[in-house]
Parts: structure tokens; sequence; C-alpha cells
């Protein structure tokens, strides 16, 4: 018969078994990291977290906030662990956001919060308010939102550099100019060559990137032909295989008309340019407007096509 003190050992035995399997658990769902509130939470005793970290299960990455079993963290661990020792109310922000969200690559550790506070290695930006509207999480991460993100970036990167990031993230499919203006108007207190950027690209994105699909685009291309008195081609024709917006086979001319530039990725970029390869090989003269030549430009566009057709 088993002794009061090997029951007491065994039954010892299971609750740690136990609570170690919470914390694994915990971790699984937080990309390897824990915070000493969440494990007090979880039933743990601040002695027994301390005997995890004297045995090298719970391993330091912050006052009060481990990884489980190894450091070798993702992004998304080293992220989530500098939110966790930030404080309820941080967000992953500035640079790091960026990366987080995949519209620009960084290592930096950025942190918005309204408290006053200071983590080793991580930059931490202060702010009066950060708007509920402003904050979202992903993957795991609380995060502020991309809009919010480019109004933070822009007090950080040369305005060159936003009007790029900008441009970038409209050409993912990433950005909402709605929600960004909104963003932008509730940080209205903040100034600076960068955020005049964002506003000066933010109003070209608005003149140029509406909301015209491509039949839109091609009922004003033809409309601009009309006004022009220059003859109609044939519409969605298929040449070789390929089907092309516009084209005069007499005058052997086709015309391509293209969404906003910035939508392009860098494979259709190749799949045009290898499609006007092939037809100019074929005979066939190749022009190629963007959405801003037929919307901003049309005088230019019709002067182009009436000189290829006389040509």
């Amino acid at each position: 018969m088993a002794s009061d003190l090997q029951v007491v050992y065994r039954r010892g035995m299971q609750l740690d078994t136990h609570r170690d399997g919470v914390i694994g658990k915990l971790a699984a769902r937080q990309h390897g990291v824990v915070s000493r509130h969440q494990l007090l939470d979880a039933g743990l005793t601040s002695r027994m977290v301390q005997t995890r970290v004297a045995r090298g299960q719970l391993l330091s990455l912050h006052r009060g906030v481990y990884a489980v079993g190894h450091a070798q963290l993702r992004p998304e661990g080293r992220w989530l662990a500098a939110v966790l020792a930030t404080g309820p109310s941080a967000a992953l922000s500035h640079r790091s956001a960026a990366a987080l969200h995949g519209i620009r690559d960084s290592d930096a550790l950025d942190l918005t919060t309204t408290r006053r506070v200071a983590v080793r290695g991580v930059v931490i930006h202060r702010t009066t308010r950060l708007d509920v509207q402003d904050v979202t999480t992903l993957r795991g991460v609380r995060v502020t939102t991309i809009e919010r993100t480019l109004v933070d970036l822009a007090a950080v990167l040369p305005a060159t550099k936003v009007a790029k990031l900008l441009r970038e993230t409209d050409r993912l499919g990433r950005l909402n100019a709605a929600v960004l203006h909104a963003a932008l108007q509730r940080t209205n207190g903040r100034g600076g060559a960068g955020r005049r950027a964002l506003r000066a690209a933010l109003e070209e994105h608005r003149r140029h990137a509406t909301s015209l699909t491509l039949s839109e685009l091609e009922d004003r291309f033809l409309s601009l032909l009309d006004a022009n008195d220059l003859p109609r081609p044939l519409t969605n024709h298929l040449i070789d295989g390929m089907r092309v917006d516009a084209a005069w086979p007499q005058q052997c001319l086709i015309v391509e008309l293209d969404g906003w530039a910035y939508h392009h990725d860098r494979g259709a970029f190749q799949e045009d340019r290898t499609r006007d390869a092939r037809l100019t090989a074929a005979g066939w003269a190749v022009l190629r407007f963007t959405h801003a030549d037929v919307v901003d430009r049309p005088s230019w566009v019709a002067w182009m096509v009436r000189d290829t057709l006389a040509r």
C-alpha cells in the first residue's frame, strides 16, 4: 500500500503536469509566449512561476513576460511579447505594425501606448489617446490598423518614402482612402513634412484612383474617341488567342487600357509586356493608356490614337 507521502507526491506531480499542460496550450495560442498575469490567472502561484524560470521552462523576455521552452521565436512571438510587456493599452505600431500588416519590412519593435512605461529593447510611442477605431488584432497581436500605421509612419519616415509606402499599400489592394482620411482627422494636431506628404499622396490617389471599373474605363475611352471624331474600334477583340481592349484591324492598331497603375503587380506587368511584344512581332502597333491618361489627359490620348491611325 502506498504511503500517504507517496500519494501526496503523485498528486503533486499530476497537478504540476496539468499546470504545465495549461501553460503549453496558452503558449501554443500565443506564438510561444505567456505573461506572468496570465500564469497567475491560470492557477499558478508566484513561487511556481519562479520554479519554472529556475528550471529553464520559462525564459524571461521582458519583465513579467516569458517564452515557453525556448526563445527561438517567430516575429509574431517577439511582437506579442512586447505588447504583453507594455500593458493592456499598448498596440504594435509604426514600423513593426507595417511589418505585421505586410506592407513594409522591419526588424524594429515599435509600440504605442497611453501609459508612461519603459520596456527594454522596445521603442515606446506615447499618445494621449489611442482610438478604438485605430486598433485591431491580427494573428493574435494587438496592432494599429493599416491606416493608423500610415499616419504614424508619416511622423518618422522621410516624406518621399511616405508617398511610396501609400502607393505600395494601394497596389497591394490594402488601402481604404476614406478610412485613412478619417485616421488623419483623428490625429489632426500633428504636423511635419511626412504628414504633409501623406496628405498630398492621398489627394493624388483621390484624383487618379477613382472607382471606375475596367468596363467604365472602356466606356470613357469610347466617349473620348467619339468626342474627337475618331473611328470606333472593335472591343474585347481576340487576336492570336489574346483578348485585347480595342483594335483597328485595318490599321493594325491595338489600344490596351490599364486600371490605376499601382494596382499592377510585377507578374501582371511582365505579362502585359510579353503580350505587347508578341503583338508587335505580329505586326500590330500597341498603345497602352492608364486610368490617369484617359481621365486627366484625354486630348493627348486622342492625339496619340489619331497620329498612329494616320501612320
